[in-house]
Parts: C-alpha cells; sequence; structure tokens
C-alpha cells in the first residue's frame, strides 16, 4: 500500500480509501491510485478485509443435485446475481437429501466463511416433513413448502399450471392428460395438485398421471404408454424435457402433434422452440428467482431482518405450435 502511495503521489490512507471504495476521494485521484495499483500488480488482501469488517462478501449455496434443468438454471441465476452485488458464490451440493446432511451442509459452509446461504430445497428430505435449518442463519430458501418460518422464493408453479389446462381446455379438449414429474419433487407435487384442481373446476375428469423422472427418455417411455389411448387428445407435460420425449413417442406410434394430440411442457428452455412442432410451454423466469434470492438474503446481512414467507415469481404461457382444438 505504500508503495501505491508513493507511485500515486497520495497519502496511504487514499490508497486504502481507493480499494475499499470508500466515498471522500475525487475521480481524478481514484484513477491515478488505480493506475498505480495496476503497475504495481497490487490487488486488496480479501481475506484481510473480511476478518477487519467482519464479511466475507461470499453466499453460499446448498441444492441436492445438478441434474435438472430448473436447478441448474436457478443457480446460474443466483450467480449472476450476486455478482453483481460483488459477491462470489460457494456451491456445496448435497448428495443425500436428510436433515443431518443438511446440517452438515451449514457446518461445513461455516467453515468456508460465507455471509449468507441459500438452499434448493427441489426434493423433499427422505426423513423430515419439512426442513428444519439451523437458527441464526441468514437463509433463503428457493423452490420447497417451507411456509412461513424462511424467507421462501418460488416460481408460481399453479398459476402457470393452470394456465396451460384452461388453454387445452379452451381449445375443446374434453380432459388434459398429465406426465408428471417424480413423485420426491416439490415442483412435480405442486404441478400435479394444480393440474388436478384445474380440472375439477371446469367439471372434468382427471385421467390417472403417467409419472417420468423429468428426463426426455423417460417421457419417451411414458409416451408410449399414453400413444396406445385413443381418447388421449391433450397432454400436459411437467417439463419440457419430458415433453420432448413424449413428443417422439407419439411420432413413432402415428399420432401427429398436434393434429391428434396436443402438447405442452413446462420450464420453457432454450431449444423448446427448435422442438418438431415448436412446444408451447410454460416460460420460468429463472433470472428473477435468482435475484430474488440474493436480494433475500442481502437483506438479511445488511439490514439484519427476514421477510418471511413465501414470494411468487409470475410465470407465462408461451404459445407455439404443438397445440389446437381435437380433430373432429
Amino acid at each position: 500500500m505504500a508503495d501505491v502511495a508513493r507511485l500515486a503521489g497520495v497519502s496511504s490512507q487514499t490508497v486504502s480509501r481507493v480499494s475499499n471504495g470508500y466515498a471522500g476521494v475525487t475521480e481524478e485521484t481514484r484513477h491515478e491510485v488505480l493506475a498505480a495499483m495496476k503497475k504495481l500488480g497490487y490487488r486488496p488482501n480479501s481475506a484481510a478485509r473480511a476478518l477487519k469488517r467482519g464479511e466475507f462478501r461470499t453466499i453460499g449455496v446448498i441444492t441436492f443435485t445438478l441434474s435438472t434443468t430448473g436447478n441448474v438454471r436457478t443457480l446460474e441465476a443466483i450467480a449472476t446475481s450476486a455478482a453483481e452485488e460483488g459477491y462470489a458464490v460457494t456451491l456445496l451440493p448435497v448428495a443425500v437429501p436428510t436433515q443431518d446432511e443438511v446440517r452438515g451442509a451449514f457446518s461445513r459452509l461455516g467453515e468456508l466463511a460465507v455471509d449468507a446461504v441459500i438452499v434448493i430445497m427441489e426434493v423433499h428430505l427422505l426423513d423430515a416433513a419439512t426442513i428444519d435449518l439451523p437458527p441464526h442463519v441468514q437463509v433463503v430458501v428457493a423452490d420447497s413448502d417451507a411456509g412461513d418460518r424462511y424467507t421462501v422464493v418460488d416460481t408460481d408453479q399453479a398459476g402457470g399450471t393452470r394456465a396451460a389446462v384452461r388453454h387445452l381446455l379452451g381449445l375443446g379438449h374434453r380432459t388434459v392428460w398429465h406426465l408428471a414429474g417424480p413423485e420426491e419433487s416439490y415442483a412435480a407435487q405442486r404441478r400435479a395438485d394444480a393440474w388436478r384442481a384445474a380440472l375439477a373446476e371446469e367439471g372434468r375428469f382427471a385421467p390417472p398421471p403417467v409419472r417420468g423422472d423429468w428426463s426426455a427418455e423417460s417421457g419417451y417411455r411414458a409416451g408410449l404408454q399414453i400413444a396406445e389411448r385413443d381418447d388421449c387428445t391433450a397432454v400436459f407435460a411437467a417439463n419440457d424435457q419430458m415433453a420432448l420425449g413424449l413428443l417422439r413417442a407419439l411420432h413413432e406410434r402415428g399420432r401427429k402433434v398436434p393434429d391428434d394430440v396436443s402438447v405442452i411442457g413446462f420450464d420453457d428452455i432454450p431449444e423448446s422452440g427448435s422442438f418438431l412442432p415448436p412446444l408451447t410451454t410454460v416460460h420460468q423466469d429463472f433470472a428473477e428467482v435468482g435475484r430474488r434470492c440474493v436480494a433475500g438474503v442481502l437483506r438479511q446481512v445488511r439490514q439484519g431482518e427476514a421477510e418471511r414467507g413465501t414470494t411468487l415469481v409470475p410465470t407465462r404461457l408461451v404459445l407455439r405450435d404443438s397445440t389446437a382444438a381435437p380433430a373432429g
């Protein structure tokens, strides 16, 4: 710091103010100090700064899997939003979704020195009905049913599902079949519940759901079953990958989309517009989910208070070519 001050012709205190981003330094002086830092290869010591200030400018993220589109895109959005706030992200995958594993992850993140934690809670715990996080931890939970005990951010799963079902019924389909996600998934559960409720509101029969595991391959296997049902004219798939497998199965069995069967997905992945036919789907705003997660934990860090309860990020139905009125 003394070398930088000498080269820039300023005091060490001025160098400290510039390196820490404090006000009270003219723009001309700031440029001179930054130029001297660059020339000398000087970088502020973030570890020393953290010890002095008591903050590490790092957010920990706990997740159970990186194999699903939703988790990966949520994590990407969190990392992007954190970087915009000057924070880094430390990722800690948890192999088994149990209460003990979650507690262990919090302990490890404490050792890694993070300011707050975001938990992407996409699946039910195997050994507990609800999540029970360590007390006095600044935390936001994404994609769960943690209720009013924590700050929770989620996509409006039910609203997106209702829009999909109502669109298909509005086209004239008598009912809508459902290609559901795995039973342990919160998102799959909410989408299945909303599908059933939307049909009940219209006085329509709900066919038994066919279940997949989020993958295109599971959608294909389920699609082979669905293709055998001549009374099936519309399907709501719980995500776009399973919808892709369903489209393949229907094609192989000679069921045209949308002439014979209309198909709607969920997620609006970048490739969904390139499916054959382009897929009508429910768009999730993962960027907004990530922004609200980061904003929630930073509010706790900076103000020491948490807004408990669930914030729902709106969805919207994206109409493409995979849905139409039923034949005849």
